[in-house]
């Protein structure tokens, strides 16, 4: 393997010449940076990272700590993620919480072990402690889709209540009255913040939630299948079921179906968190979707603010609603692509 001494011998230049190319000085000319670049690529030459971060006191990487790999939105997330980062010069190591605290706070220590530069995570509740404490360190932190209320951390997220306004508007349009939400966690933000707005948006046009027509959910697909069988079972069950999340709308289906029943003939279906697979489903699923690929690159560009040293600000994009066809729509409406994937 070749050394930084070879590639100073190979250019015909100084160790110090090549170092300071390879941390881009500008004090090195223009004639001297061609010659060891050509070199580094002649000799198949790969700075020691380990090395530079001793001495720089940077590592170039980030850790991210996600709520569920299994989720396509988290899968689409960390992928956006990892791509500006490395547009950016850093790498990412990827940790999955699997919506546990404990999981959660094991990623985050083993990630400020490997000396990474900054953090971004999701958090699975209303604070692991370990996370907890890294924040209160000072750690250079951004939470993303997900926030804990009185932490200092800057939040880059979608908000979805005028989107989940736009369905109720849509499914009241379409006549529904008796609508039911499969819930996400209440310890975490955005399982709070999506009933309440289910909740506001039904009140403007007079639609109560009674509690029977709110079931716990967990984020996950089987008790998106539970609580739906709970609906079923009801003397009056809901014209509607709304998830909280992708995965609990596929344990949903899976729960209609296993009934004999049809979506939308005998109950419509809606989710938040647009996924690839709605448009394959019968019927496509009409859905909220979020602005997924421009949420994890603003996550990317505030951590590294604040890794950098300039002021980190928090960053709020909408969510908006994508029509399908699996709550009554009239078959002239057109099949929607899925669009939680954004391109800048």
């Amino acid at each position: 393997m070749a050394s930084i001494k070879d590639v100073a011998a190979e250019a015909g230049v100084s160790v110090a010449t090549v170092s300071r190319v390879l941390n881009d000085h500008p004090s090195v000319s223009e004639d001297a940076r061609t010659r060891v670049l050509a070199a580094v690529q002649t000799l198949g030459y790969r700075p020691n990272a380990v090395a530079r971060s001793l001495r720089t006191d940077q590592t170039r990487t980030l850790g991210l700590v996600i709520s569920d790999v299994l989720n396509p939105y988290f899968t689409e997330l960390a992928r956006s993620v990892e791509e500006e980062a490395r547009a950016l010069g850093y790498s990412v190591i990827i940790g999955n919480a699997d919506e546990r605290p404990d999981l959660q706070d094991h990623h985050v220590r083993t990630l400020l072990d490997r000396r990474i530069d900054g953090l971004l995570v999701s958090p699975t509740d209303g604070g692991s402690p370990g996370m907890l404490d890294a924040a209160r360190a000072g750690t250079p932190m951004v939470f993303v889709d997900r926030w804990i209320p009185g932490v200092d951390v800057p939040v880059v997220r979608a908000d979805g209540r005028a989107a989940v306004r736009d369905l109720v508007a849509h499914l009241h349009g379409l006549g529904h009255r008796r609508l039911a939400i499969i819930a996400g966690p209440a310890a975490t933000t955005t399982g709070s913040e999506r009933v309440e707005a289910f909740r506001e948006a039904l009140a403007e046009y007079g639609i109560p939630l009674p509690d029977v027509y709110i079931g716990q959910g967990d984020f996950q697909a089987e008790s998106g299948r539970r609580v739906t069988e709970g609906f079923l079972d009801l003397p009056e069950p809901p014209e509607v079921v709304f998830a909280a999340d992708n995965l609990m709308a596929l344990g949903a289906l899976d729960a209609i179906r296993a009934r004999g029943l049809r979506v939308p003939e005998d109950i419509s279906l809606a989710a938040f968190d647009d996924i690839p697979w709605f448009v394959h489903t019968d019927p496509p699923i009409t859905a909220i979707a979020q602005p997924t690929g421009e949420l994890g690159r603003a996550a990317v560009r505030a951590l590294i603010d604040r890794i950098e040293g300039r002021p980190p600000r928090s960053v709020t994009l909408p969510a908006h609603l994508v029509v399908r066809r699996s709550c009554g729509e009239p078959a002239t409406v057109p099949h929607s692509p899925v669009t939680n994937r954004s391109k800048s």
